[in-house]
C-alpha cells in the first residue's frame, strides 16, 4: 500500500531527504516517539536540500536548525500559511530526543503533516512535474508486513539517538559520504532549479494544510506543557497531567451536577497542583473564570488541596491563586517545580513586618524603612515597587536586604537582577557577595554554568537573547516563567521597559526598580509601569535629606565658569590680527569660502580649541581639590562632549604636563580596548589614572568614593543624566585627607552653564523614545492599505498596489519566530493577520491592534536602512496628503525634492544618471501640482536604491587654537530640587480616607486620645511608608498628626455630641442657644476641631447672634473649655 511519502522515490533530486521522510512515517505503528525523531531528522535534510539548491538562500551566522529556518531569506520564501507550523516537528523532535516525555500518535502524526506540508512546499518550488497532495492519515503502514519494516527501521534510528541526545542543535553530519556527494550534485543543479522556481511558483497553485483551529491549538497547549516536563496520564493522578477528568459538584442550573476539567496538574504527592480551563481562541480567556473555580472548589472537596486555576485560550494565559491574591496574566503554564514552590508558599509565608532585617546588610534607617515600604506593599497584593534612593546612599545594599527579608519571609526563592551596562551587573555582583556571603550567585555575562543559582545577575540583552534563543538540555528553556519570584531593575527608566518589556512580560514576578533621579523628574510612564501614582513611589530618600539631615552624601561645591567662546561662539571680527590669521587657516574651505562665525554648539562637537582646553585643564589642576598628599589632584571625572573631544582633552594634559608620563589622565569610552581593566584602576584610590576623561560610560552606576572633581565639559538637556553625573561624586570617604580628615564635599566645575539651564527648565528637555524605521514602515502601510479601501480608489492599478501592500505586511507578520517571547505574547494578533483574507476589509479597530501590537514585532530582509528611510518619507508623504495634513506634506515634499537635487549633483554614478529625467521632475513644483499616489508610489520604488548615495556630510575636524578668555566665574551658587507637594498630599489624603479603621484614626474620629504606640504608627506612615519627615514638613509644616488626621478623617457627629452631651444636658438652654451648639458640632463634624476659640466670632457663627450675647461669662468658659479639649484631645498622647 502506497504512503503518504512514497512518491518522493520516483524523484531523483530528492533522494537526499526521500528516505528519511519513508522512514519516519514507517515507525509510526511501533514507536511514535521514533517517527518524531525521524521528522526531524528528515525535516533538517530537506531545510538543507534548500539550502544547497536555491542560491539565493545565505547562510546563517550559526549552523544549527533553528537558525536555519529563521534566516530571514528562508523564512520569507516559505509559504506564510506553513513556515510558523515548522517549529512544531523541531519542538516535538527534541521531546522525543531529550526528555524521555511520551509521545502521543496524534503528536506524531501532526509532525509527519507539517513534514509532507513542507516536502510539498518544495515540490511546488523546484519540482518538475509538481501536483497538489494532501496529506491522509489513513496512508499510514499498519499491517503485519509493515510493522516488520516499522521495527527495523526503528532499530536503525535508534542507533543515531545517542548522537541526537548529544547534539539536538547541530547539522547532520555534512561528511556523511553519501550526504556529501548528493550534496555536491545539488549544487551542481542550483542554477537552474533557482532559475525555475518563480516561473513554477507563477504558474502552479500551493494551498498550505488549515489544521483544525481547536485541535491544533490543543496540540500546541500539549506540546508546551511537555516542555514543562509534564508527562500525560489518564490513570495515574501523580506527577502528571490528566485531560477531561470528571468531577461532581458543579451547580445542577445547567445539568447533572458533573463537570469535565480540560487539564488537571497532579503533583508528586498525589494532589492537584492546578487546573487549565481552556476556550476557544475567539473567546476571551478569562470567560471561564468562575468555571474553573467551580472546578476548584469540587477538588478541593475531593483532594483537601485547592488548586492554582489557570485559563487560556491558546492565546492569553491567566492565573490565579484565589488563596493568596487576585488573577493576573502570565505567559505560559507554569512546570511543577513552580507550581508546587507556589503552593508550598501559602503555608510557609511568614508576615513580613515579623521578619528582622540584618543589620549586617543594612543599618541605615532610611534603607530598613525602603525595606519595609516595599514589604507592606507587597503584603497588601501589590506586585510591582519603585525605589527612589539618591546616588550613593546604598541602592544596592538596600536591594540585597530586600532580598534576604523576602527569602526568609518565605515570599521569593530566586531573583534576577537587570542592569543596562556590565559594569553595574560586576558591581552589584560584587557587592551582593560581600552582603549575602551565604547564597549562591551567577553573573551570566561571565559564568553561564550555575544558572540554578538564588541570585542571577545580567544585562537586558543577555537575558533576553536567553530567553528567546538558549534551550537545555530537554528542549525546554533555560528559564522556565516563573523560575524567578523577583526581579530587580536597577537604574530604571522608560527605555527599558518599551524595549526589553518582553523580558517582565514573560517572567511571572514581584518587580522592583531602583533609580536614583530625584522623584519630580522621574518620567510618567516609569511610574506607571511601575503601577505607582506620579512623584509618589513606594519609597523615595532624596538628596537633600541624605546631605542635610543625614550626612550620608556630601554635598558639591559648584563653580561654573563662562569663557567667550564657550558661551558666544567664535566671532571672526572680534579675534585678534594674530587669531584671524589662524582662522583663515584653519577654517576657510576648499572653495575658498570662510564662514564668519562659529556657535557654540560646534565648539567639542567637532571643532577642537586648545586654549580652551588648556584653561579647563589647569584651572583643575590650580583650583581642584586634591589628594592626600596636597601635590596632586584628586580623584576626577571631565564628561567629554564625544570621543574626539576626550582624547584631545588627554593629549592637551599630556602636552602639558609630560612629567606624568602619560598615565595620569586616560580616556575611557565604552569602544576602548580593555577599558573595564582601566575602570578597575580608576576605582583603586592607590592607582592611576586620576583623572578619568568619559563620554557616557561614566555618568551612571560607577562608585568611587574618593572622586573628589567633576568637570561639566558638555551640555547636558537631561535632568536624569544631569542628577546622574552629579551623583559620581557624592559618596562620602572616610580619612580620604588622613587620618579624621574626611570627604565634606566635592567640585563641580561646569564650563556650559548646565546648572543655569536646570535653574530655567526645572525639568529639563528628554530625548522622546520613537519607534523603529521598519515599525514606522509598517504602520504606515496598514494605513495605506485601511484608506485606499475608499470607494475613491476602486480602480484596478488602485487595488493593485493595495494587495502588493497587503503581500508586503502579511508577509512579515507570517515571518515573526513563534520561539521569541515578544511574539508569543502577541501570538493571538500573529495569527490573526497572518493571512491576506484578514486585510479585506480592515475595520478601525484592525488598524489599531496591527500598528499597537506588531509594529514593534516585525522585522525585515532590507538591509538597506536609507531605502527603508525614504519608504518611511514617501508613506508619509501620502498619508499627509490623504488625511489634510498641508503643514506636514509640504515639509516632507520640500525634504523629496531636496534628496533629488542632491542626488542630480552626482550624476557620474551609474544608478544616479539612469533616472536623471525622474529626478529633475521631483524637483519641480508642478510635479507636485496635482495628487497622484500611484505616481508618487512609482518615485518611491524608483528613487529609493538611490537614498545610499545621499551621505550625511561628514564634518570635517579642526583642531585650532586661538585666544578664548574667562568672561564670568561663579561660585557655590544656590541650585534647589523643586517638589511638587501635591502629590504627597494627595496620597496622605488617600490613605486616610481608605484607614478610616485603623486604631489610631479610629480613636481620633471619636475623640479618644492617643497611645504613645498609636503615635508611632502615624508617625512611621506619614514620614516612613508615605514619604518622608521632610515631604511631611514641606506639605504640612508642623501640624501635629492628629490634628492632620482630624482635619482629613473628621469626627464622627456621636462623639461630638458626646463632647457636648453634659452641656446641654446640664445646662438649662434655650433654643436659640441650642441651635448655636449644633451649629458648632456641625463645624467640628466638618473639620475635625475649632482652630481657637476666636474662630467662634466669626461666621457662621456670629449671626443672628453672637457667641458673647448668647452665653453668660460660665457657660462661655465651659463651651471654650469643651472645645480646646477636643482639639487637644487630637495631640496629646497617654502613656
Amino acid at each position: 500500500m502506497a504512503s503518504n511519502f512514497e512518491f518522493l522515490k520516483s524523484i531523483p533530486d530528492y533522494r537526499l531527504f526521500a528516505t528519511a521522510c519513508i522512514e519516519a512515517e514507517k515507525v509510526l505503528p511501533v514507536s511514535p516517539a521514533m517517527s518524531a525523531v525521524g521528522s526531524r531528522k528528515a525535516f533538517e535534510l530537506a531545510v538543507k536540500w534548500v539550502y544547497s539548491a536555491d542560491h539565493t538562500m545565505r547562510m546563517p551566522y550559526r549552523d544549527n536548525l533553528q537558525s536555519l529556518i529563521h534566516e530571514e531569506c528562508f523564512r520569507y520564501a516559505v509559504d506564510p500559511g506553513t513556515w510558523p507550523k515548522l517549529q512544531y516537528i523541531i519542538k516535538v523532535g527534541n521531546l522525543a530526543v531529550h526528555t524521555g516525555k511520551a509521545i502521543s500518535r496524534n503528536d506524531a502524526v501532526l509532525s509527519l503533516s507539517i513534514l509532507f506540508e513542507f516536502v510539498q512546499w518544495i515540490d511546488y518550488c523546484y519540482g518538475a512535474d509538481y501536483r497538489e497532495r494532501k496529506f491522509e492519515e489513513r496512508l499510514i503502514p499498519e499491517t503485519a508486513g509493515d510493522l516488520q519494516a516499522a521495527r527495523e527501521v526503528e532499530a536503525r534510528l535508534t542507533t543515531e539517538f545517542q548522537r541526537f541526545k548529544a547534539q539536538t542543535e547541530q547539522l547532520i553530519d555534512e561528511k556523511d559520504r553519501e550526504i556529501a556527494r548528493l550534496l555536491v550534485e545539488l549544487q551542481e543543479k542550483s542554477a537552474a532549479l533557482t532559475a525555475q522556481k518563480e516561473a513554477h511558483k507563477a504558474e502552479r497553485a500551493f494551498t498550505p494544510e488549515d489544521l483544525s483551529e481547536f485541535a491544533t491549538r490543543k496540540k500546541y497547549i500539549d506540546v508546551d506543557l511537555k516542555l514543562m516536563g509534564w508527562r500525560f496520564s489518564q490513570s495515574e493522578r501523580r506527577d502528571c497531567v490528566e485531560e477531561e477528568m470528571p468531577v461532581v459538584g458543579m451547580p445542577r442550573e445547567s445539568g447533572s451536577g458533573e463537570g469535565y476539567v480540560d487539564y488537571v496538574l497532579w503533583g508528586k504527592d498525589g494532589l492537584p497542583l492546578a487546573i487549565i480551563e481552556a476556550k476557544r481562541t475567539f473567546k476571551d480567556a478569562r470567560q471561564g473564570t468562575y468555571q474553573a473555580q467551580l472546578y476548584a472548589d469540587c477538588l478541593e472537596r475531593r483532594t483537601g488541596r485547592r488548586p492554582i486555576i489557570f485559563n487560556t485560550n491558546g492565546y492569553d494565559y491567566f492565573i490565579w491563586d484565589d488563596q493568596t491574591g487576585p488573577q493576573r496574566r502570565v505567559s505560559s503554564i507554569f512546570s511543577r517545580d513552580d507550581l508546587q514552590r507556589l503552593v508550598n508558599r501559602r503555608t510557609s509565608r511568614k508576615k513580613l513586618s515579623t521578619v528582622p532585617i540584618d543589620d549586617r546588610i543594612t543599618d541605615r534607617y532610611y534603607q530598613k524603612q525602603a525595606v519595609r515600604a516595599v514589604c507592606a506593599h507587597f503584603e497588601k497584593g501589590h506586585r510591582r515597587a519603585l525605589l527612589v534612593m539618591a546616588t550613593g546612599t546604598g541602592k544596592t545594599r538596600t536591594a540585597a536586604s530586600l532580598t534576604d527579608v523576602l527569602s526568609r519571609g518565605g515570599y521569593v526563592t530566586n531573583t534576577l537582577f537587570l542592569a543596562d551596562r556590565t559594569a553595574l551587573v560586576h558591581q552589584a555582583r560584587d557587592a551582593f557577595k560581600k552582603l549575602l556571603p551565604e547564597m549562591s550567585l551567577c553573573n551570566l555575562l561571565s559564568n553561564k554554568d550555575d544558572r540554578n543559582a538564588r541570585v542571577v545577575f545580567s544585562t537586558y540583552p543577555t537575558m533576553l537573547n536567553i530567553i528567546n534563543n538558549e534551550r537545555n538540555e530537554d528542549g525546554g528553556r533555560v528559564f522556565t516563567p516563573a523560575h524567578f519570584d523577583l526581579i530587580i531593575v536597577d537604574e530604571s527608566h522608560r527605555s527599558i521597559f518599551r524595549k526589553y518589556k518582553a523580558i517582565f512580560e514573560y517572567f511571572d514576578a514581584y518587580l522592583v526598580g531602583l533609580t536614583a533621579t530625584p522623584r519630580t523628574d522621574v518620567h510618567r510612564s516609569t511610574y506607571e509601569f511601575f503601577e505607582a501614582e506620579k512623584d509618589v513611589p513606594t519609597y523615595a530618600y532624596d538628596y537633600e535629606t541624605a546631605v542635610k539631615q543625614d550626612k550620608v552624601l556630601v554635598p558639591f561645591h559648584n563653580i561654573e565658569v563662562k569663557t567667550k567662546f564657550l558661551t558666544h561662539g567664535i566671532t571672526y571680527d572680534e579675534l585678534s590680527p594674530e587669531d584671524k590669521e589662524r582662522y583663515e587657516e584653519d577654517f576657510t574651505d576648499e572653495d575658498g569660502l570662510m564662514p564668519e562665525e562659529i556657535p557654540p554648539p560646534e565648539i567639542n562637537k567637532f571643532i577642537f580649541n586648545q586654549d580652551t582646553v588648556d584653561h579647563v585643564i589647569n584651572d583643575l589642576m590650580t583650583n581642584g581639590l586634591r589628594d592626600t598628599s596636597g601635590n596632586r589632584v584628586g580623584k576626577t571625572i571631565i564628561f567629554a562632549q564625544n570621543k574626539n573631544h576626550a582624547q584631545f582633552i588627554v593629549d592637551r594634559f599630556n602636552a602639558l604636563y609630560p612629567e606624568f608620563k602619560g598615565t595620569f589622565c586616560r580616556r575611557v569610552v565604552c569602544d576602548d580596548d580593555y577599558v573595564q581593566d582601566l575602570i578597575l584602576q580608576f576605582k583603586d584610590p592607590a592607582k592611576e589614572p586620576y583623572i578619568a576623561v568619559s563620554v557616557d560610560m561614566l555618568d551612571t552606576g560607577i562608585d568611587v568614593p574618593e572622586i573628589v572633581n567633576l568637570v561639566f565639559f558638555k551640555r547636558v538637556r537631561s535632568k536624569i543624566k544631569f542628577w546622574q553625573m552629579i551623583g559620581r561624586g557624592t559618596r562620602t570617604c572616610e580619612d580620604l585627607f588622613g587620618p579624621g580628615r574626611n570627604k565634606e564635599c566635592f567640585y563641580i566645575f561646569d564650563y556650559l552653564g548646565n546648572f543655569e539651564f536646570f535653574r530655567e527648565h526645572k525639568h529639563g528637555i528628554e530625548a522622546t523614545v520613537s519607534a523603529s524605521t521598519i515599525a514606522k514602515v509598517f504602520a504606515k502601510q496598514v494605513q495605506l492599505i485601511f484608506h485606499l479601501q475608499d470607494a475613491a480608489f476602486t480602480a484596478e492599478e488602485y487595488r493593485t498596489w493595495r494587495s502588493q501592500l497587503v503581500a508586503a505586511v502579511t508577509r512579515q507578520i507570517a515571518g515573526l519566530s513563534p520561539e521569541r517571547i515578544d511574539v508569543r505574547m502577541k501570538r493571538q494578533y500573529v495569527e490573526k493577520y497572518n493571512r491576506e483574507e484578514a486585510f479585506t476589509c480592515l475595520t478601525e479597530q484592525d488598524k489599531s491592534e496591527l500598528i499597537t501590537n506588531l509594529a514593534d514585532l516585525v522585522t525585515t530582509v532590507e538591509k538597506d536602512d536609507r531605502a527603508l528611510e525614504f519608504d518611511n518619507l514617501m508613506y508619509g508623504l501620502m498619508l499627509a496628503e490623504l488625511e489634510g495634513k498641508t503643514g506636514i506634506f509640504k515639509s516632507l515634499k520640500r525634504n523629496v525634492m531636496d534628496r533629488a537635487a542632491y542626488l542630480l549633483k552626482k550624476t557620474s554614478i551609474p544608478q544616479v544618471n539612469a533616472k536623471i529625467a525622474l529626478l529633475q521632475a521631483v524637483t519641480e513644483d508642478e510635479f507636485w501640482a496635482e495628487t497622484d499616489l500611484l505616481r508618487w508610489e512609482e518615485i518611491r520604488l524608483a528613487l529609493r536604491e538611490l537614498m545610499k548615495f545621499i551621505e550625511g556630510e561628514t564634518p570635517v575636524l579642526v583642531y585650532t587654537d586661538l585666544q578664548d578668555e574667562e568672561i564670568e566665574r561663579t561660585v557655590a551658587k544656590d541650585f534647589r530640587l523643586e517638589y511638587d507637594l501635591q502629590e504627597y498630599q494627595r496620597k496622605v489624603n488617600k490613605y486616610i480616607e481608605e484607614n478610616k479603621d485603623n486604631i489610631a484614626i479610629h480613636k481620633l474620629r471619636n475623640n479618644i486620645p492617643l497611645t504613645e504606640n498609636d503615635y508611632k504608627m502615624l508617625e512611621h506612615i506619614f514620614t516612613g511608608e508615605l514619604g518622608t519627615r521632610e515631604d511631611y514638613e514641606r506639605s504640612f509644616k508642623d501640624t501635629p498628626f492628629g490634628l492632620l488626621v482630624r482635619r482629613i478623617a473628621k469626627l464622627e457627629r456621636a462623639a461630638a455630641y458626646e463632647a457636648f452631651s453634659a452641656f446641654i444636658n446640664e445646662q438649662n438652654l434655650n433654643a436659640d442657644q441650642i441651635a448655636f451648639v449644633d451649629k458648632v458640632i456641625d463645624y467640628i463634624v466638618q473639620n475635625g476641631y475649632v482652630e481657637s476659640v476666636a474662630e467662634l466670632t466669626k461666621p457662621p457663627f456670629d449671626k443672628p447672634q453672637s457667641f458673647i450675647r448668647l452665653f453668660d461669662h460660665k457657660l462661655q468658659k465651659e463651651f471654650v473649655r469643651i472645645i480646646n479639649e477636643l482639639k487637644e484631645n487630637a495631640t496629646k498622647v497617654i502613656s
